[in-house]
Formats: structure tokens, C-alpha cells, sequence
């Protein structure tokens, strides 16, 4: 089931990638198979193959279009956590409130599809308490630590770089004398304009 789900799910975002740019890309594809298995995740060992195709490829659609629509809400998400793994979690869960066989699983239940709305209300419920948690979890600790730390760097640290500004390590060196390379903890040394152009 979840290999299933992570392909179709791949495949679900580069189409809807080309789609909307005209190509899809291997990050696209990378970031649609982690829908996928974040989606299947609470229906494996209670839907069919064919269940996890179609979990699968609305994964791969839908996380899709959460990760897209985030700038006309916002919030600031550079790991598109909110849109693959909340967005592909509550799908997977709704879903597996869809889709769920005793046929598969004789220890779980049906799901909607199959007659059973209990299930599937049993999930949604679940779903909307689990997020109302991790909201009002995440507000406190936010809170907490903007008081104790702050949530931002200034501006000037953004503008020097974290590496720089809070780690005090720099991977890159940059000058007028020195080609760009490698220079942090020992991995390769910055070689002078006139070896590189040697070389």
C-alpha cells in the first residue's frame, strides 16, 4: 500500500505541476511521494490496493495545491510542512474513514463507501481535535518563546545570513582574491584566482 500511494502520489503532483508551469520537476516528485506516504499512513492494513491508488494520486493533487495557495494566506512555511504533512495527514485520515474494509482488516471496521458512516465521522472528529491540539499547542510555545527569545533574527542577521549571524560558520568563502569553495570544518581550502585559472 504505501509504495502504491507514494508513486501515484509522485505522479499525481508532477501532472499537477505541468499542469499549471508546463513541466514538472524531480522536487515535485520528491515532495508528492512524501504526500503520499504521509497520506496512506493511518489507512495502511484497512484499504485495498486500489484504495491506496486513489489516496495516492489525491495526495499528490491536493498537497499540491496547499503548498501553492500558502503565499495567498501568508504564512510562512519554507519546509511546506503545513501543506504535505498537515494537508496529506487530514486527507489520509478522512480517507481512511472513506475507504476502510473489514475485507482487508477483519480487526478494523468499514468505512463510508461500504456503508459504515460511523467510521468516517469517527475520523473527522479526530481530525478536528488533533488540529485544534496542535494549534493551540503551537500558540503557547510561540508565545512562550517570543517572550523568553524572541521568533525572529533582526532584519541586518537575515541580510549577513544564519550561518553567519547565529552560528558564527560561514560554508563558503568569498572575496575578491579567492575563487568561491568549500572552506568549512576542513572540507577543501579556498585556492587562489591564479591556481584555479591553472587548473
Amino acid at each position: 500500500m504505501t509504495h502504491t500511494a507514494a508513486a501515484l502520489a509522485a505522479l499525481g503532483w508532477m501532472l499537477a505541476e505541468w499542469v499549471r508551469s508546463g513541466k514538472p520537476t524531480m522536487l515535485g516528485a520528491a515532495s508528492g511521494a512524501v504526500a503520499g506516504l504521509v497520506a496512506i499512513t493511518p489507512a495502511s492494513g484497512f484499504v485495498a490496493p486500489l484504495s491506496a491508488v486513489v489516496i495516492g494520486l489525491a495526495a499528490g493533487i491536493v498537497c499540491y495545491t496547499a503548498v501553492m495557495v500558502k503565499s495567498k494566506f501568508g504564512y510562512d512555511d519554507s519546509l511546506d510542512v503545513v501543506g504535505v504533512h498537515g494537508v496529506g495527514g487530514i486527507l489520509g485520515a478522512l480517507a481512511t474513514g472513506v475507504f476502510a474494509s473489514k475485507a482487508i482488516n477483519p480487526a478494523g471496521a468499514d468505512g463510508l463507501i461500504f456503508g459504515n458512516w460511523a467510521l468516517f465521522q469517527s475520523q473527522l472528529i479526530a481530525v478536528v481535535a488533533t488540529v485544534v491540539f496542535a494549534v493551540v499547542g503551537t500558540s503557547i510555545i510561540l508565545f512562550i518563546l517570543k517572550a523568553v527569545m524572541g521568533l525572529r533574527v533582526t532584519e541586518d542577521e537575515e541580510r549577513m545570513g544564519l550561518d553567519l549571524s547565529q552560528h558564527s560558520e560561514s560554508a563558503y568563502v568569498f572575496s575578491a582574491e579567492y575563487e568561491e569553495s568549500p572552506s568549512a570544518a576542513g572540507h577543501g581550502k579556498a585556492m587562489s584566482r591564479s591556481a584555479t585559472e591553472r587548473a
